[in-house]
């Protein structure tokens, strides 16, 4: 096996450090989070890192479940901590470490389960070294309660991608359209936040005017594909019931 040496300074690097060491030992595993916006948004990095003012403050990363020894052995060999007391109360969820820059890394199997659960079964060989991009948007979609950070990702994965129906470097609309129209309360909680960033939220910040109306009309074109998509009855028995029945769950914040 190479020897990936320590933990590099910048995320990027750091980021395909790992990546590259995960490869080696064949564990399927991909980015995902503001680092990996900025690997799928090449044209957009000045916009996120200057214009935004976008700060990246850890790592985040998927795989599946089948991996979690190996990947908890890969991140020791990388010189990480393992968190324990995170792993004793998390399923889902691994952190570790990085002492000597003050970083921290998090790996999330099979699922993002936070407000919305997001599965990743057979998503991950879709693309690399990221998830796909319909999962990068649909990882902030599900966010009941947007911060800043989360919108400035948004408008740059919007103003870099289109919507079509593959997910070859673009936003699968009609792959979002099939999994929020077999749960409302993640349509819900979708649909509000798009039109939230379409109508109010975009014009926060000093992006340019043609950005802007690219990414409303992008807006636009993703509801229309959620909205046209045919419905479950699970679906319609829950819209029925609508907000006045919570329909996503509190996620406690790690003190990082």
């Amino acid at each position: 096996m190479t020897n990936y040496g320590m933990p590099k300074t910048t995320f990027l690097e750091e980021a395909m450090r790992i990546l590259d060491a995960a490869k080696e030992r064949r564990i399927t595993i991909r980015l995902m989070g503001a680092t990996a916006m900025r690997v799928h948004c090449p044209s957009s990095v000045r916009l996120h890192e200057c214009v935004l003012k976008r700060s990246l403050s850890d790592l985040d990363f998927m795989t599946y479940g089948r991996h979690v020894r190996e990947v908890r052995k890969l991140f020791e060999e990388l010189h990480y901590v393992w968190d324990e007391v995170i792993a004793r109360v998390s399923e889902y969820r691994d952190i570790f470490h990085d002492t000597m820059n003050k970083r921290m890394v998090d790996v999330f199997y099979d699922k993002l389960h936070m407000c919305h659960t997001i599965e990743f079964k057979r998503r991950l060989e879709v693309d690399y070294p990221t998830i796909p991009v319909a999962d990068l948007l649909l990882e902030k979609l599900q966010i009941v309660k947007l911060n800043e950070k989360d919108i400035k990702d948004m408008i740059v994965l919007l103003r870099e991608h289109p919507i079509k129906e593959t997910d070859e470097d673009v936003v699968n609309g009609k792959y979002i359209a099939c999994l929020l129209a077999n749960d409302w309360g993640f349509y819900h909680t979708s649909t509000t936040n798009l039109k939230n960033l379409r109508d109010h939220l975009i014009s926060m910040y000093d992006i340019p005017q043609e950005d802007a109306e690219r990414i409303k009309v992008r807006i636009n074109e993703l509801l229309e594909d959620i909205e046209r998509e045919p419905k479950s009855l699970k679906w319609k028995m829950r819209a029925k019931v609508g907000t006045k029945q919570k329909w996503y769950r509190d996620v406690e914040e790690v003190i990082r």
